[in-house]
């Protein structure tokens, strides 16, 4: 038997919590309500990288794939995979990401976002160099959101994989193990 955090039953938490949950929330939502306090935060802060960032959520999704791949949490791969997808991301790309140590085969800019998020889930500090391209790049906000981005993700697939958030009924896992 595998150790793990108990996920928690909806209907027995606090019409509060339940309120905040929504209808039908993801698992490591789900599993986040076991530390109620932290919850509103929690999607506070997912809510503004998602759907509040002027950073490009395509090339977003690029780094979650890569922070994903890093930390070896399947159930971010898996989701962020479908994301990926439906906001452009190519087969070709989600292989190169899932496969590559270094990722060196696709374009310059998803190469330099693949290691900035080597970078910080494998050596918590950003190198000058990369530092230093994503400035050049993407500007003072662009680089402060992408790093925020990945730094975000590096914590949700912590806690995923540190819980042992299981999928959803009905998701089929991509294993990166």
């Amino acid at each position: 038997m595998t150790v793990k955090i108990p996920m928690p039953n909806t209907a027995d938490l606090s019409e509060e919590l339940q309120e905040k949950l929504g209808a039908s929330p993801i698992n490591v939502t789900r599993m986040m309500a076991n530390a109620p306090v932290s919850l509103a935060g929690f999607q506070e802060f997912a809510g503004s990288i998602l759907f509040q960032s002027e950073f490009d959520p395509r090339k977003r999704e690029l780094a979650v794939l890569r922070v994903a791949h890093a930390t070896k949490a399947d159930y971010e791969w898996t989701h962020h995979v479908r994301v990926g997808k439906s906001l452009g991301v190519t087969d070709e790309q989600v292989d190169a990401i899932a496969t590559e140590d270094p990722v060196t085969s696709l374009d310059e800019e998803a190469n330099l976002l693949c290691r900035v998020a080597d970078e910080i889930s494998l050596d918590v500090r950003l190198s000058d160099d990369a530092l230093s391209q994503i400035l050049d790049r993407y500007g003072i906000r662009g680089a402060t959101e992408l790093i925020l981005c990945i730094s975000y993700f590096n914590m949700v697939s912590r806690f995923l994989e540190s819980t042992r958030v299981e999928f959803e009924d009905g998701v089929t896992p991509r294993s990166l193990k």
